[in-house]
């Protein structure tokens, strides 16, 4: 089963020629939320959609090594998946706070490190900033080596995270920390590490023929450039899908495939699942 001409970009069909060809020699990488997830207001109440989980679990039994890569803590990730229930994930990983953090299902082991210099002492300051601002009722998430400050549940979200953008960039300046923005949400974390550093750190430990990844915010454009770079350079074929919303549309422009959020991802992921069980 191949992808139809009108679905995908030539380097989409060929990395997926290329997966059927050699299953065991492809990775496939998703994001968390707004992939396996639905985007809900309380990231704390955000579990895996059944059939994203189901569909990812029918390839984790078919391709050589499924991962999650997510700005969540890998610990928030494999609870709100229940990824360490479900069989057919036995030997995945999930690599959080954008690879900071790592858990594999084969030994049940979190890689936690200590929080960065910085984290602890810009968000102490964050609750001042919100009140000047007026923004008080703001989540502010401690992720232990990142914090993060949401405005989804504010009365109007997007001037509230336009309003924040510059003191949370000066913050994270004076603090030498790194600002990420996504989805009516902005991240202070180290720098150092990205998505894009988490993907090549995989295909350096795997050795994969073919890679997948998932995504749909900008915190993953780091992964699509770092696989449209492999690719570019001949050391692997790659297919990129994006999980699409009427919020975020900064992967387009890189993906080979785009599907309309997590109900889209589970069903690009079963075609494959069906196309290399066939």
């Amino acid at each position: 089963m191949e992808l139809d001409k009108d679905l995908g970009t030539e380097a989409g069909r060929q990395a997926w020629r290329a997966i059927l060809a050699d299953p065991a020699g492809t990775l496939l990488c998703s994001d968390f939320d707004g992939v396996l997830s639905p985007i809900v207001l309380d990231p704390d109440a955000a579990w895996a959609a059944e059939e994203t989980v189901g569909a990812l679990a029918r390839l984790g039994g078919l391709v050589g090594k499924v991962a999650v890569v997510t700005g969540r803590m890998a610990r928030k990730a494999v609870q709100l998946g229940r990824l360490d229930e479900r069989p057919g994930l036995e030997s995945m990983s999930v690599l959080g706070l954008y690879g900071f953090e790592r858990w594999d299902a084969a030994t049940g082991e979190f890689v936690e490190p200590d929080a960065p210099e910085g984290v602890a002492t810009a968000a102490a300051e964050i609750p001042g900033i919100l009140a000047g601002l007026g923004l008080g009722a703001a989540r502010v998430e401690d992720k232990r080596l990142s914090v993060g400050v949401h405005t989804r549940e504010l009365p109007d979200p997007q001037s509230a995270f336009d309003a924040l953008a510059a003191p949370l960039t000066e913050l994270a300046a004076r603090h030498d920390l790194r600002l990420e923005p996504g989805k009516f949400v902005f991240e202070l974390r180290a720098p150092g590490v990205d998505k894009g550093d988490a993907v090549r750190s995989l295909v350096a430990e795997i050795q994969p023929r073919c890679i997948v990844f998932a995504g749909d915010d900008l915190g993953d454009v780091p992964a699509f450039e770092a696989v449209r770079e492999l690719r570019e350079a001949g050391t692997l074929e790659g297919l990129l899908i994006c999980s699409g919303s009427d919020e975020q549309d900064a992967l387009i422009a890189l993906s080979d495939i785009v599907v309309p959020g997590p109900p889209g991802v589970a069903g690009i992921f079963n075609r494959l699942a069906t196309a290399l069980e066939g």
